[in-house]
């Protein structure tokens, strides 16, 4: 992996789709022991994976991760915090309403 060039990998993976009242998520699970690193990508191959109301969906899947270049990944760690902020609201207000 060079500082401008991309790799591409295809593993198999696992997919979990929950849609209950107690939970409302989606989890991939690389099946290889794959980890992802800042800045690189994952795009899980086949149809959306759709999960009925009260019920958890498990499905075997394969995904393409596009591992990010040396450059691409040292702009990640350093603007990562920045855009982390951007979900943060804050409220320094004096007035307190309930």
């Amino acid at each position: 992996m060079g500082l401008l060039t991309r790799d591409y990998e295809t593993v198999p993976c696992t997919v979990e789709v929950s849609h209950c009242f107690d939970s409302l998520h989606a989890h991939v699970k690389f099946n290889d022991g794959s980890v992802i690193h800042p800045g690189d990508e994952v795009l899980v191959k086949g149809p959306p994976v759709m999960a009925p109301y009260g019920e958890v969906v498990t499905e075997e899947r394969e995904a393409r991760i596009t591992r990010a270049s040396g450059l691409e990944r040292l702009w990640t760690r350093l603007t990562g915090d920045f855009e982390f902020m951007e979900l943060c609201e804050f409220s320094f207000s004096e007035e307190a309403t309930l």
